[in-house]
């Protein structure tokens, strides 16, 4: 978690589930990467709706992984008249870019096998927060390197938890809010230095965080797996363990030392 003076916050998987809307049906189904996949070139043929020749030439290998460059996908979007189409390519190209990030530019594989899962059900948020949080634990493990991860998300998180509101919209609670819509529509301060952050950070106090994000409605709570208290967030490029109970009064609830043997 985050560490701020005498602060810890965490981004937590109800957070994102509710910056994200996503329907209830999709929020139990947690995505892992299945066997006897079809291939790259045949999942990209089948969302692009392209030929097998057009998709081979435009793939390229990157490290480890193969990829295809988001120009190719750009070009496509602006040439297809099918509305679906394009708002499917649309889809994939925010999920490589943003969501996923890898290499700049490109969508990776990895992103494609979660992409693929989408309409079956599962849910990208403990992908995200999974690769979220192994980044942001790769930087400070080695004291430099640079966040890889959807850094959108985690500023408009950052800001519902940093900037404290005098009272809460009704609209939370209608079916057509979005906080992702609002908080971006809120006017914010871009004058402040890396210096100063750096200053405010150290010395923030308890009395001025917003500990429950305002447009959380209170509902049930992932916090364990099984005997461990603890659970364990599977990402397109590994897992890591996530504990919840490090962080109860972004729910309200009255925090304690949770036991965490194990976590990883």
């Amino acid at each position: 978690c985050f560490t701020f003076g005498e602060v810890d916050l965490v981004p937590t998987i109800e957070e994102y589930i509710a910056l994200l809307r996503c329907p209830k049906i999709q929020v139990d189904k947690v995505y892992s990467k299945a066997v006897n996949v079809s291939t790259f070139v045949k999942k990209l043929m089948n969302i692009l709706a392209m030929s097998e020749q057009w998709v081979s030439a435009r793939v390229n290998q990157k490290g480890d992984s193969k990829c295809i460059p988001w120009r190719s996908l750009r070009d496509l979007i602006l040439a297809r008249p099918d509305t679906k189409k394009k708002v499917d390519i649309f889809a994939l190209s925010i999920y490589g870019l943003m969501l996923f990030p890898r290499a700049l530019g490109y969508v990776d594989e990895a992103v494609m096998n979660l992409f693929d899962r989408l309409d079956k059900g599962v849910t990208p948020v403990p992908a995200i927060l999974a690769k979220t949080f192994r980044s942001l634990s790769a930087c400070r493990s080695t004291g430099e390197g640079r966040f890889i991860g959807c850094a959108q998300l985690l500023l408009v998180w950052f800001h519902s938890h940093l900037w404290k509101v005098d009272k809460v919209s009704y609209q939370i609670f209608s079916k057509n809010y979005s906080p992702l819509r609002e908080l971006a529509a809120t006017p914010r301060r871009d004058n402040i230095t890396m210096e100063k952050w750096m200053e405010i950070l150290q010395n923030i106090k308890d009395k001025y965080i917003e500990w429950k994000a305002l447009w959380l409605v209170p509902g049930e709570i992932l916090y364990r797996c099984e005997d461990f208290d603890w659970v364990p967030l599977l990402g397109v490029w590994g897992a890591i363990g996530y504990a919840p109970l490090l962080v109860l009064k972004q729910y309200r609830s009255r925090q304690f030392v949770p036991v965490t043997q194990g976590l990883a």
